[in-house]
């Protein structure tokens, strides 16, 4: 099968890449409607200022505007300034007047007596102010229609700029106009409904252009020339700068990633255009079915040398470097920073209130107001206007520099929330309160109190687990280790370290603190530690799919020789086992070792969880059931309760018993949003919300957590395959199937298997699908696995009976009965009456009756894509009413489901009945038909996906291309991984 090109569902996903910006300016609807306005509009202002602060995008909005004056038969005329063109008196009179000149010669194609041009020259070689005012008054005021775009005027020289304040613009012709952008240190806020300013984004004090010179004061008095216009362009809001990223990546941003992005770039394009560089340089921006994902702890990127926040810092003269340098670590702690950076620096007090008035002017620091109740020249404090400029000051910063601010900072709150308990450090609302101390403590080291620093960077991590989205927990842990000394403390609090790695995702970490304790642990530790951390060493090196070392460590000479407990051991080992399926070793183990893990109350709630799962799978489900009505395990720590209901909530989400997990939730006060992903996933599948499904499965794919807990590791990738499939799309299902294969010594992949098969069915390839699905059934036979093989067995029934061989159908039907006897499933039954039924035919009245009952039996379960499959099978062997398939195509239509969809319609028309929705329905078949093309499959499997003939797949591909104005497959295809609408004519 082909392979999409941009949109790629695989494990781990596809890296992205940042494309350029399109034909359309983003975020500047109304600003380019207002300019063009001003422009059409003959009695319209001669002078227009477009003006905003560095990085808003002036440049780009200015040409858009010059390509659609041109577009118009409007001729405009480019001059850029460049920095030093200030140092040049009357420089950008001179090239106004040279191209004016120039401009007009060509137009008129003769000689013009009079030469502007060389009087120009010749005032400004001879400094002559009124010569040089003459000869732009005489270039302007000759009518030859155009446009003059002058860009970053903020670097041209006062004095010409001056001169164009003076000239009288009434005189001008209404052809002539002047296009003037120019840098100003403000932010515009632009009101708007989908999007909150960010913290600190007000505007500064200063109104400067950007150096406080001559040139800014005359552009400012410029901007209130009665013939001039200025139109500001504000930071983009949420809404547009999430347009703008997908612009740029070509995928949709994932909301995680906008937030970030927001957050750091405070919607300025220039900043949002440099950390989506840096962000795909590092391969941190991951792509999945077009959608982009930040990867999980991405860090944030540092910005370049070259960049423009950083080269315009490092411009200014000290000491403006040495204050943003100290502020990039005081600022939170408001007008109490301006003394403590003076303090740190030894620079004298007024040399900092000196560097921080430039940093306001020059657009680094924004200064923010007082309190209504405070005089007005008392601002709270300072912040950066680009958090990302801040935090490439302080990333940047070397460690004694970094300790020592960080200790000063440490010190002041320290000193000022003494009397209470717990402290309230005095920190602007702009600041994030939560980490910044924290922060502080880890970064000050040795700087400060010893065992204070180590208690509260515990407290503050205990209090942000899991911390999902790594703001610090980890580090703060890490922070701790390096200040314990003694070791039995120090071992303690790098198991701590190790737990808070896992929970936030990172194995790597999480791996090497177990091991460290696992191969030495202190003398006297407390051994439920040591056996915490053999669990954690087994749960890393799953998490991060080592299968080789966890068959090492399920061997008992893999623990022979650790200075470990016999119950550490024993855990590890069945653990191990468990993680690598293979039941029936663990089972042995724990028959053997009972003794040991019953000792201890975490150790049996743990291995007797193990156990019951291993029976579970292995055909044995009392004692799994039977503690499903039991309550939890008295003296549990909160987390390992929450875990190991967890684990038993997927257990019935992988059987498909959507109503006893909904149980489950129920008696353990459990909320589906705070399930980890992987469980909200299987939860929103069977309860047929595939969009939120999709949406969970895409991160996950991208961060590399499809494995589920055991039993049935492959359950995501498996799941997400049937959904695509669902959809259409066999190709991504293919792909995304085969990424996640082939994992030596791993776990079962039979799950997988079916999947594969269901995918090699719809495509008409029935002896591969029996393949598969033999294959499947093998492996799970060698391990004793019962888990799954109901779907095996299925599938495997209806190939046999497609393919022609009744005898093979009827043995796998009779094993499927009697699994569904053992096991007690209600999927397994209904499986099981559902197959008959089809394998039977419509004229067997045993086939009615068990499609009769497995309505019921669907109905009873609530999951709306086994009950639309129920249904229209139990139509097609005439075993219901024909208008069953109105509620079958209504749970189609709600879950996506597009190709059981269109087969429902083809059933309807069989049955006689109307189609609801004409319009709808042709829209509907022509995005499914343009799907099946982006998947690359050929008119021969495009019949056979939609049980049509060749001849019938051309004459829709031919109605395809009339209906929207689309002359190849390729361009088809285009418009699907561009999301573009189908039926939207494209003449």
């Amino acid at each position: 099968m082909a392979a999409r090109t941009d949109t790629e569902l695989v494990f781990g996903g596809t890296a992205a890449r940042v494309h350029g910006p399109g034909e359309e300016l983003l975020g500047r609807t109304a600003e380019s409607d207002e300019i063009d306005d001003r422009l059409r509009d003959p009695a319209g202002p001669r002078l227009l200022l477009v003006r905003g602060e560095r990085g808003i995008g002036r440049t780009a909005f200015a040409h858009a505007t010059a390509e659609r004056l041109r577009a118009g038969g409007i001729a405009v005329l480019p001059v850029a300034c460049v920095p030093g063109d200030g140092e040049h008196p009357q420089l950008l009179a001179l090239r106004l007047v040279m191209a004016l000149e120039e401009h007009r010669s060509a137009a008129t194609k003769r000689t013009p007596t009079r030469k502007p041009a060389a009087e120009a020259l010749s005032a400004m070689k001879h400094d002559d102010r009124p010569a040089m005012t003459e000869a732009l008054a005489a270039a302007l005021a000759r009518p030859t229609p155009t446009v003059v775009l002058v860009d970053d005027a903020h670097h041209a020289d006062a004095e010409s700029l001056a001169l164009l304040d003076e000239v009288d613009f009434d005189r001008v012709p209404a052809g002539i106009r002047l296009i003037l952008t120019a840098a100003q240190h403000t932010a515009p806020a632009r009101p708007a409904p989908s999007s909150s300013p960010s913290p600190g984004s007000g505007s500064s004090s200063g109104s400067g252009s950007g150096s406080g010179s001559g040139s800014g004061q005359v552009m400012d008095r410029l901007a209130h020339n009665r013939a001039a216009h200025t139109i500001a362009l504000p930071r983009l809001t949420l809404d547009d700068a999430t347009a703008m990223v997908a612009q740029r990546l070509r995928s949709a941003p994932d909301a995680d990633l906008m937030r970030r992005l927001h957050e750091l770039s405070r919607g300025i394009p220039g900043a949002l255009d440099a950390l989506l560089a840096e962000w795909t340089a590092q391969d941190a921006i991951r792509t999945a079915d077009g959608h982009a994902f930040l990867g999980t702890g991405a860090p944030v990127p540092l910005l370049p040398d070259h960049d423009r926040y950083v080269t315009a810092l490092r411009a200014l003269e000290e000491p403006c470097g040495t204050v943003a340098t100290a502020l990039s670590i005081l600022w939170p702690l408001g007008r109490p920073a301006e003394a403590l950076v003076a303090s740190s620096t030894g620079l004298p007090a007024e040399s900092v209130t000196d560097g921080i008035r430039t940093l306001i002017d020059e657009g680094i620091l924004d200064e923010l107001p007082g309190q209504p109740h405070t005089p007005a020249s008392a601002p709270r404090g300072w912040t950066f206007r680009l958090p990302l400029l801040a935090h490439t000051v302080r990333e940047r910063l070397g460690p004694v520099k970094r300790s020592h601010l960080s200790a000063a900072a440490v010190e002041a709150l320290w000193a000022g929330g003494a009397a209470q308990d717990p402290p309230a450090p005095p920190l602007l609302e702009e600041a994030d309160a939560g980490t910044y101390l924290p922060d502080r403590i880890a970064d000050a080291g040795f700087l400060v109190d010893r065992d204070r620093a180590v208690t509260e960077l515990t407290t503050a991590a205990r209090s942000l687990y899991p911390d999902l989205e790594r703001r610090g927990m980890l580090r703060w842990h890490l922070g701790a280790v390096r200040l314990i000394e003694e070791q039995y403390d120090r071992d303690l609090a790098i198991l701590r370290s190790g737990q808070a790695a896992s929970g936030c995702g990172d194995n790597r970490t999480a791996r090497t603190a177990a091991e460290w304790l696992v191969c030495g642990p202190a003398e006297g530790l407390d051994p439920q530690a040591v056996h915490e951390a053999a669990t954690l060493l087994v749960a890393s090196a799953a998490a991060e799919q080592d299968w080789q070392a966890l068959s090492r460590m399920g061997t008992a000479l893999w623990w022979e020789g650790l200075p470990l407990s016999a119950m550490a051991t024993v855990s590890g080992r069945v653990q191990a086992l468990w993680q690598l399926e293979k039941w029936q070793e663990a089972l042995t183990l724990m028959l053997q070792t009972e003794r040991v893990w019953q000792a201890s109350p975490v150790s049996r709630a743990l291995l007797g969880l193990f156990r019951r799962v291993a029976e579970y799978v292995l055909g044995r489900p009392d004692r799994f059931t039977r503690a499903l009505a039991l309550p939890e395990e008295p003296d549990l720590d909160p987390s390992k309760a929450f875990a190991f209901n967890i684990a038993t909530f997927d257990v019935l989400l992988g059987i498909g018993d959507l109503r006893a997990a909904a149980n489950l939730l129920s008696i353990r006060k459990m909320n589906v949003e705070l399930l980890p992903q992987h469980n909200r996933f299987l939860w929103h599948h069977l309860n047929g919300q595939w969009d939120e499904a999709l949406a969970l499965a895409r991160r996950l794919l991208v961060n590399g957590g499809v494995l589920n807990v055991v039993p049935g590791h492959h359950l995501l990738p498996a799941r997400t395959a049937a959904i695509l499939l669902a959809q259409g799309r066999p190709t991504s299902a293919d792909r995304l199937i085969g990424s996640v294969r082939g994992q030596v010594n791993g776990p079962l992949e039979h799950i997988l298997d079916h999947a594969e098969a269901e995918i090699l069915r719809t495509l008409g390839e029935l002896g591969r699908a029996e393949e598969v699905l033999r294959r499947g059934l093998r492996a799970a036979d060698e391990r004793g696995s019962f888990y799954g093989t109901d779907e095996l067995l299925a599938s495997l029934a209806e190939v046999h009976a497609e393919a022609g061989h009744p005898d093979r159908a009827t043995a796998c039907l009779e094993r499927l009965d009697r699994t569904a006897e053992q096991m007690k499933s209600g999927r397994t039954r209904l499986l099981h009456l559902l197959t008959s039924g089809k394998i039977l035919g419509p004229d067997s009245p045993e086939a009615r009756k068990h499609l009769s009952e497995a309505v019921d039996l669907a109905r009873s379960r609530s999951q709306p894509f086994e009950t639309a499959v129920t249904l229209l099978a139990a139509v097609r062997a005439n075993a219901g009413p024909a208008t069953l398939l109105h509620e079958a195509y209504e749970h189609f239509g709600e879950m996506g489901a597009t190709l059981w969809r269109f087969h429902t319609r083809t059933a309807m028309r069989e049955a006689g009945l109307t189609v609801p929705g004409r319009s709808q329905a042709t829209a509907e078949n022509e995005h499914l038909l343009a799907t099946l093309l982006a998947e690359g499959l050929t008119n021969r499997q495009i019949a056979g996906v939609l049980r049509l003939s060749e001849d019938a797949v051309a004459n829709r591909l031919s109605r395809l291309f009339a209906r929207t104005g689309m002359r190849s497959r390729t361009e088809v295809v285009t418009a699907v991984l561009r999301g573009t609408q189908i039926t939207t004519p494209h003449h």
